[in-house]
């Protein structure tokens, strides 16, 4: 009896199976239509096929969906990326210490009020304050009183009444008294005395005064260090910070190979994950020195905060334009892929209709571009749109 030509045959199926584990694809296919009874007619839509070398093959109707470009060597600007923390304006920042010493007395101002420079902080029961104000009115008094008999003295000498000698030696004690007056003077103002205060206490008026603590500038205060009732060091004990917040610091680090790229005078944008607007803000230095353990160095942004959503010590990120030109390869973010690895690649057309899966180095990201090192040359064709469609095809 003759065999049935249609009935599969079991030594071609077993075949079938063993290449599938051992065999790419395509052949594992070819292998089951021998071995499948009825599956000899023609496909309508062929698959793409890839090659061991990564090449890949799509249909025509397929390949009308890839858009492709040339390579080309552009001039552009590099856009460092990189991280850091927010810091205070140390130009616009102080430490408020204790002009006197004693107790706190009262607390005038609370953390995040907005202050003048000049503007009491607190006021403070201080001895030593009493006595600079006792000093002062005793030089204002025997200035006067010198200045006085100084005066007597030269006309006296005017009409011989009194010698050269003694008119000089009134004169030079007149002198004395009122530099000490000025001295005096002075030191109740360092003290931060007002002025129409010290004033009314020159004029010998009776006047209650305490010491005070102002502010040596205009800002916010960020952190109130005492309490009523504290006893203060005069120039030793902190009291308060005060900041002016419109303008900070963002402390970030560039890695060593990226320095030549990096000036004073850049421009950057300054990111945060609580504000979707970017802080514009300028590169105003660049340290000297290189981390031993990080291999990088230190750059300092000045940013604008205007509604003060960069808080000290936060961290944010930092994208800084470059004025230096470049040339180089750029190609769209879209065009770029990544393997199990996490290794960057691209698709490569060829002149066949094949395309080249193609390893390439890249570097910072230019806008919506990113540069492309190593691995692509001036006018090759690359995939621009459709990539992820061939890498899936690629992996079946």
């Amino acid at each position: 009896m003759m065999e049935n030509p249609r009935k599969t045959r079991p030594g071609v199926i077993a075949l079938a199976r063993a290449a599938a584990s051992h065999f790419p694809t395509a052949l594992c296919g070819a292998l089951l239509l021998l071995a499948s009874p009825g599956c000899s007619g023609p496909v309508k839509t062929p698959a793409p096929s890839a090659s061991t070398t990564g090449r890949l093959t799509l249909p025509e109707n397929q390949r009308a969906k890839i858009q492709v470009e040339p390579a080309a060597v552009v001039a552009y600007r590099r856009t460092l990326e990189t991280t850091g923390t927010v810091a205070f304006d140390a130009d616009q920042a102080t430490a408020v210490l204790a002009p006197v010493s004693g107790p706190v007395s009262r607390l005038l101002v609370s953390v995040g009020a907005t202050v003048r420079r000049g503007d009491t902080l607190a006021t403070v029961s201080s001895p030593d304050f009493a006595s600079a104000v006792s000093a002062y009115r005793k030089a204002v008094a025997t200035a006067r009183n010198s200045r006085r008999v100084a005066d007597l003295d030269a006309k006296l000498f005017q009409s011989e009444a009194l010698s050269r000698r003694e008119m000089e030696q009134a004169e030079t004690d007149a002198l004395s008294a009122e530099s000490d007056r000025d001295s005096s003077m002075l030191a109740l103002r360092a003290l931060g005395l007002d002025e129409k205060v010290v004033e009314q206490v020159g004029q010998g008026q009776a006047h209650a005064v305490e010491g005070v603590i102002r502010s040596p500038i205009a800002g916010t205060v960020v952190e109130k260090l005492i309490t009523p009732g504290q006893l203060l060091q005069a120039g030793t004990t902190p009291c308060f910070t005060v900041a002016d917040l419109s303008i900070v610091w963002v402390m970030a680090n560039v890695f060593e190979t990226d320095l030549p790229f990096v000036a004073i005078g850049d421009s950057a944008d300054v990111r945060t994950s609580v504000a979707p607007e970017a802080f514009p803000g300028r590169v105003d230095y660049v340290a000297a020195i290189v981390d031993p353990t990080t291999r990088s160095v230190a750059v300092r942004i000045s940013a604008k905060n205007p509604k003060q959503l960069l808080k000290r010590d936060q961290y944010v990120r930092a994208s800084i334009q470059s004025r230096r030109e470049s040339r180089g390869i750029l190609a769209p973010v879209s065009a770029i892929l990544r393997n199990d690895e996490n290794l960057p690649f691209l698709f490569v057309a060829n002149a066949d209709g094949t395309f080249d899966r193609r390893a390439v180095t890249i570097g910072s990201q230019v806008g919506d571009r990113v540069e492309i090192v190593s691995g692509l040359r001036p006018g090759e064709r690359i995939v621009t749109q459709g990539g992820l469609f061939m890498q899936f095809a690629q992996s079946q």
